[in-house]
């Protein structure tokens, strides 16, 4: 293909930008978009905060239930401030991270204690729990439309097209925030922030970009090359390695053992079924009944597979039903009808869906 490529000329693209995100732009329940505000209607602050925390590490159509769910139940700042943080873990399992909803109730905290108002600036918004320099632009641009060079993983990807960058990620992240910035709004900072999202997420996307439909395809270099799949570069990755456990299932007159894990680290606040440590290797150890919690016969449930950030998990599920008297000396005995309701993780409902009844709850 010849490349006949546009100059890059930063005005007249934040114009076909904008246009087109007026026609197409995603309609999503925390975004005020150009004809919501002609009638009258402003972004509020701790919407915008909320969706962009939940959206630091997934999808808008994951994240989307999750966040009308935490609005109905905790409407202000001031709700969620006040919630019970297991109470805000059990609403936020499923999204991971858990982190993050950690700091979703002292940030609250925080600015509820300051009046309830979220800060514009980006200083005061980065002094805040849980918000670094990506969420503070984002908050500063769609909730204040101030300007703000708002770069995540889609505008990545459209800016190093635009300009075919060879530099592979993640060392071409400053030069892609350099690039950006040259093609920031200053007059719309709220609306080119979200329709440069949106771009991404909908026509330039990671597999089979939507060229024809993109309002910057005639400045675009990776489409010239024929080939703009293959932007952004990518560094070779990495291996995953595995690790190996064993997770055990207590049960006793109907009722299940969960424990609390440390406040910090992987699942940090959230509740678990115990197991043996995740060991790496090569291949599953043999069960033995080293490491389990009390000598019974337990049987074996099957296998879950999880995959974290940083290494892939297998868990060998067993099972047993404690004696009438015992009691367990960390956690608690909880009611199946119950488990729904519980702050537990995805991998703990994966281990407890293959190692109890079908008509447990979970």
């Amino acid at each position: 293909m010849k490349n006949s490529r546009k100059r890059i000329a930063p005005v007249e693209m934040r114009r076909a930008l904008l246009d087109w995100y007026g026609r197409e732009g995603r309609a999503l329940p925390w975004r005020v978009r150009p004809e919501d505000r002609e009638r009258g209607l402003s972004p509020d602050p701790y919407a915008v905060w909320l969706s962009e925390i939940m959206l630091q590490q997934t999808t808008v159509p994951h994240a989307t239930p999750y966040y009308e769910r935490f609005l109905e139940r905790w409407p202000t700042v001031h709700d969620l401030a006040a919630a019970d943080e297991s109470d805000v873990l059990a609403a936020w399992a499923g999204l991971g991270y858990y982190a993050r909803a950690r700091n979703l109730i002292v940030c609250a905290g925080r600015v509820a204690g300051s009046g309830g108002e979220f800060p514009s600036s980006e200083k005061a918004l980065l002094d805040l729990p849980g918000i670094g320099p990506y969420t503070a632009a984002a908050i500063r641009a769609a909730a204040f439309d101030r300007p703000a060079n708002v770069v995540d993983g889609n505008v990545e990807r459209v800016v190093a097209r635009i300009h075919a960058l060879e530099t592979p990620l993640p060392k071409a992240k400053t030069e892609i925030r350099k690039h950006a910035a040259v093609l920031a709004d200053p007059d719309r900072p709220g609306d080119y922030a979200q329709a440069l999202m949106d771009l991404g997420a909908v026509v330039c996307t990671p597999r089979s970009p939507a060229c024809a439909a993109c309002p910057w395809s005639a400045w675009c270099a990776a489409r010239g090359t024929g080939a703009p799949e293959d932007y952004p570069r990518k560094a070779p990755k990495t291996a995953r390695p595995t690790r190996f456990g064993t997770a055990f299932i207590v049960t006793r007159e109907g009722r299940v053992w969960l424990r609390k894990r440390p406040p910090r680290g992987l699942l940090g606040g959230m509740l678990e079924v115990p197991s043996t440590s995740w060991i790496e290797g090569g291949k599953a150890p043999e069960f033995s009944d080293a490491g389990c919690p009390f000598p019974a016969d337990w049987w074996g449930c099957g296998e879950v597979r999880h995959v974290f950030t940083h290494f892939n998990l297998r868990l060998d599920v067993r099972r047993a039903e404690a004696d009438p008297g015992w009691d367990p000396e960390d956690g608690a005995l909880h009611g199946t009808e119950d488990l729904d309701r519980l702050p537990l993780p995805s991998l703990m409902r994966k281990v407890l869906e293959i190692g109890l009844p079908d008509d447990s709850g979970i």
